[in-house]
């Protein structure tokens, strides 16, 4: 269609173009004709000249009109909405370039942690280089190279409030360390978690503040319950991208992480899940691909629990494209839900000290929607993470496809649906 409307808006100039030419030209041989009659050589050749000069400018006119054509952008669907700022601001939709005209690429990643009383921001905080001193360099080319890159955000940023009584892991970081997700190449993070409210309201509230104050889009928690299951949006390639969170995690009637209601700030639980299937089904509606970020099962284990299996079916059926979980703290499998490809468990991935694997999952969209998903293979280890080659990283594609039945995952990490 675009380019059905790029000839159509072709072949007017070129129209408009003959039409100022023949015009001019007209005009100069009518008044040469009319000059010449009168019998005054001297005189035709003095008009001659003027009418001369006007063609020319005339024909400079078409060639800037004919310049302006070629040079105009086709007219993209979403245009008009992206040129509504306040809207966009409304409605959580944000702009941005891909590195490609022809594809989009999104890579997500699992937990990270800056807590100064845990390992990785005691580690980091020795070693003196920030991000780059914890996270290997093939890593982060391909986290920053991302059109969008998106990742648990597992704890609150403030220095106020109180640890949660009687939780064995309580989490905080200073406000400063949000900076950190800047320099991972980070353009989403995920609060819905059972740790964003660790230190109480006023910590959970300053973390949306620090969020908003760096321009991090969040997801999964806001203020409200309307703020906390807004999804955010991404118009990348004329393609609108709608990101939903939700956590199922605290399991209980009264969960230490407290869930946003009408009045009062909180995460988008979704332990019922009718609320984010809603949620799912309207965004669907409204763009073109929808991916569900979500925190769910039970943690170190790579087996799957019910809860999982019947919100993946459900979820899909909602309208998602895909479907990236955590929580676990473990890599979990890759399944399917009719076409709807999921990722249970993304693991850890800057999060403790535990020598243990993890993975980049990069997702790529082409003109037509889905092109492509690839697992790349990861190791935690000394509080740092690095990407795996070699035999290493055939062991850990090894063990992926042992978990994992129903997909097949070739020697570059791409995964495609069995059958």
């Amino acid at each position: 269609m675009i380019e059905k409307r790029r000839r159509k808006r072709h072949g007017s100039h070129i129209f408009l173009i003959t039409l100022i030419l023949t015009i001019a030209l007209g005009s100069v041989v009518l008044g040469c004709s009319m000059i010449w009659a009168v019998g005054s050589p001297q005189l035709v050749a003095v008009k001659l000249e003027s009418q001369l000069a006007n063609l020319v400018e005339d024909v400079q006119a078409a060639e800037n009109v004919l310049a302006s054509a070629q040079s105009a952008k086709p007219v993209g669907k979403y245009d008009a909405l992206l040129a509504d700022e306040a809207l966009c601001r409304q409605q959580n939709i944000y702009a941005k370039t891909a590195a490609s005209p022809n594809e989009t690429t999104i890579v997500f990643a699992g937990d990270i942690l800056f807590d100064d009383h845990y390992a990785v921001k005691v580690k980091m905080n020795q070693r003196g280089r920030g991000i780059e001193g914890s996270i290997s360099q093939e890593m982060l080319d391909v986290m920053r190279s991302a059109d969008i890159f998106m990742v648990n955000n597992e704890f609150p940023y403030s220095n106020r409030g109180t640890p949660t009584e009687n939780k064995k892991f309580t989490f905080r970081a200073k406000p400063e360390y949000a900076s950190y997700l800047l320099d991972m190449g980070a353009d989403i993070v995920s609060l819905a978690n059972n740790h964003a409210y660790d230190y109480g309201k006023i910590a959970f509230l300053d973390t949306l503040d620090t969020l908003n104050g760096i321009g991090m889009p969040y997801v999964g928690a806001g203020r409200n319950l309307e703020e906390a299951i807004k999804p955010v949006y991404f118009i990348v390639n004329d393609q609108k991208i709608a990101f939903v969170a939700a956590t199922q995690i605290e399991r209980t009637e009264n969960p230490d992480t407290k869930e946003a209601t009408q009045n009062s700030p909180g995460v988008f639980r979704c332990w019922n899940v009718d609320k984010l299937l809603e949620v799912v089904a309207n965004a669907k509606q409204v763009s073109d691909y929808v991916i569900v970020y979500i925190h769910w099962g039970t943690e170190a284990t790579d087996q799957l629990d019910w809860a999982q299996k019947d919100q993946a079916v459900k979820i899909s059926n909602a309208g998602a494209d895909l479907i990236i979980g955590d929580h676990p703290h473990v890599l979990q499998q890759f399944g399917y839900c009719e076409d709807t490809p999921v990722m249970y468990s993304l693991g850890n991935f800057l999060f403790n000290s535990k020598a243990q694997d993890t993975c980049l999952v990069k997702l790529t969209l082409d003109a037509n929607g889905f092109k492509s998903l690839q697992f790349i293979p990861g190791r935690q280890q000394d509080c740092s993470v690095t990407m795996l080659h070699g035999t290493e990283k055939e062991r850990v594609l090894s063990y992926m496809r042992k978990i994992s039945p129903d997909v097949t995952i070739d020697g570059d990490g791409f995964v495609t649906k069995k059958g």
